[in-house]
């Protein structure tokens, strides 16, 4: 049986994440980050789900856009950062655009707070970052996540509970995020309360 994508699948991938692929495009197109670097990967983003109706699924073997989020606490000091076990590093919460995702955001809070356990995430809409990078995801073959990162602001008192998805959550001031999330040190102070 060939791992190569057929029309059939890739239609059918196209039609679950139709809604989630037109708000991923509406986003990049509204959101422009004064960084030059990342609004190259931003317009490469567009180019990509011009090109792909599937983009948004996580058949799309050649890559796929998914959504992460950078979770702070309630004072915007410190962010929660999971140890993922298929990363092996410290990283902001994560992952794949699910078949019932209608908007990029939504896909974004839905995985921190699966991953984080905590309830009433307060997810900021425009992203903060976008990059691409290579892995082996749960296709089990080399591919790449198209990554836009989003930020959340978790209630005061918030006790964040280890999922079956991370090794370990520990909160980190945004100083000293390690380099695997070094796009949270340039929010340090835009987010205090």
């Amino acid at each position: 049986m060939s791992s190569e994508p057929t029309l059939a699948s890739t239609t059918r991938a196209a039609v679950t994440t139709a809604a989630a692929h037109a708000d991923a495009r509406a986003v990049l197109d509204r959101w422009h980050p004064a960084a030059r670097e990342v609004d190259s990967v931003r317009l490469a983003l567009v180019s990509y789900l011009d090109a792909r109706p599937d983009a948004c699924a996580r058949s799309c073997a050649p890559g796929h856009l998914t959504a992460s989020t950078l979770v702070l606490d309630a004072t915007g000091e410190r962010a929660l950062l999971t140890l993922h076990p298929r990363v092996g590093a410290w990283i902001q919460l994560g992952g794949h655009i699910e078949p019932g995702d209608t908007t990029l955001a939504g896909a974004a809070l839905r995985e921190a707070t699966e991953e984080s356990g905590i309830e009433g995430l307060v997810i900021d809409p425009e992203p903060v970052h976008a990059e691409v990078h290579a892995l082996t995801c749960s296709l089990g073959v080399p591919t790449r996540h198209l990554d836009v990162r989003f930020v959340a602001h978790a209630p005061a008192g918030a006790v964040e509970t280890i999922s079956a998805e991370s090794l370990d959550l520990r909160w980190w001031p945004l100083r000293e995020l390690p380099d695997e999330v070094a796009f949270g040190r340039d929010l340090v102070g835009q987010y205090v309360r």
